[in-house]
């Protein structure tokens, strides 16, 4: 399809919705007020319907909704479907109804399914299969339709007509008309995975940037934290020099900026979480996999992450005034950033093992306390009880491993120095 064929299928399908007026409108979230709940859920059929599915199933798509989003979730189902309704009515006497119609759900027979089976006519084909194959048991248990050779359009057809003719189409009519009188009149509506993985993820990068992007919580804040952290502890080791006497005090400020920046990247799982049920659902309809996902969202978080390392490092670099050469800096930075990047994939890893928003809050700082226990600031590694501290934990602790690099650099500059005076 073109990108015009493209975007004239979306036009119609909002408009089919009902979604015209609120088409340039925000969804809303935790700080922004955006579109109602009825509204919410048909947006969310409406993403369904773009892939055009040949068999749309819907579990309770009223539930949770008043009386008027309701009558306009049925309002459009209806429009949608072309017009026609099999059956609208209380769900218990549903089975009354097909049965009353030539149709009766056999025994042993779950309702819902019986009910799919005299609508889709994906069911005709394999009928058809097993009466060649010369299966009796499925075609005797379908005896209305084995007997009379009825196709699903003939059964939709014998159904629609038994449902205009009954009472529950004219106390349904009825009702419509009684919420019709109550409701304003609408105004005129405006009309405004086959993709190659290349253009998934180009499409899933573009997606993440934009909410990345508009919502303040997700790595603005955030970032705000990382230079007030930078900030805080600059005032705190200020201009402590890079000679010997000054050893300790930057130890302490590599434990300072490592041990509170680990902790802000539990403010991100909220955010995770929600994408992670629109990722739930899009690869349950076969859109995209996993590996995408994954890649999308660290390319997409990337840029955020490498201005939150390089603006909290260069705050950082200078109030404490380590080595002036641009190397020793930009070393410094890399290694900031590197750290956030395992830290924010830390966190990502809990919280898509933990759907629970507090659970996994919970779980992403226990994951951090045990990453920072076994870390130079707490204990040298050869003092760490060798029992689960030192094999394997502080192998495994990029904490560990990200103050050790500083360490080094500062016994190796320390040396360097000595040996020039």
């Amino acid at each position: 399809m073109t990108k015009e064929e493209k975007n004239e299928v979306v036009e119609n399908t909002i408009t089919k919705m009902g979604l015209q007026d609120i088409a340039g409108s925000n969804i809303g979230n935790w700080h922004l007020r955006g579109i109602s709940n009825g509204e919410k859920r048909r947006l969310s059929i409406c993403i369904e319907v773009l892939t055009q599915p040949h068999v749309f199933l819907l579990d309770e798509p009223t539930s949770g909704l008043d009386s008027a989003s309701s009558f306009f979730v049925i309002w459009t189902l209806r429009n949608i479907a072309g017009g026609e309704t099999v059956y609208f009515g209380e769900a218990k006497i549903a089975v009354k109804f097909f049965a009353d119609a030539g149709f009766p759900c056999p025994t042993r027979k779950n309702p819902p399914d019986h009910f799919l089976r005299c609508i889709s006519s994906d069911f005709d084909k394999v009928l058809a299969a097993l009466l060649l194959s010369q299966r009796i048991n499925y075609a005797s248990t379908y005896s209305f339709i084995s007997q009379n050779n009825l196709i699903t359009d003939e059964i939709k057809g014998k159904l629609i007509n038994a449902y205009q003719l009954s009472a529950l189409s004219t106390d349904a009519r009825k009702r419509i008309r009684e919420i019709l009188l109550t409701e304003k009149p609408a105004g005129k509506s405006n009309k405004g995975s086959s993709a190659m993985w290349g253009k998934l993820l180009c499409t899933l990068i573009s997606r993440s940037s934009i909410n990345m992007s508009r919502d303040i919580g997700y790595y603005w804040l955030r970032s705000v934290f990382y230079i007030l952290i930078a900030v805080s502890a600059g005032s705190f080791f200020f201009h402590i020099g890079t000679n010997n006497q000054a050893m300790i005090a930057r130890e302490k400020c590599d434990g300072f900026i490592y041990g509170l920046m680990i902790c802000l990247s539990i403010g991100g799982i909220p955010f995770v979480i929600e994408e992670l049920k629109v990722f739930r659902r899009e690869r349950l309809g076969g859109h995209y996999g996993e590996a995408l996902f994954v890649l999308s969202n660290f390319l997409c978080s990337l840029p955020f992450v490498v201005g939150m390392a390089f603006s909290s490092g260069t705050i950082l670099y200078h109030m404490v005034k380590f080595h002036s050469r641009f190397s020793h800096y930009l070393y410094f930075c890399i290694n900031i950033f590197c750290y956030i990047a395992v830290t924010e994939g830390a966190a990502l890893i809990a919280a898509a093992l933990v759907p629970n928003l507090l659970m996994a809050v919970g779980a992403a700082a226990g994951i951090t306390v045990f990453m920072m226990m076994p870390s130079l600031p707490f204990q040298r590694m050869v003092d760490l009880p060798k029992i689960f501290w030192r094999y394997p934990m502080s192998y495994l602790s990029y904490a560990a491993w990200s103050i050790q690099v500083r360490s080094n650099k500062h016994f190796r500059d320390a040396m360097v120095s000595s040996a020039h005076e």
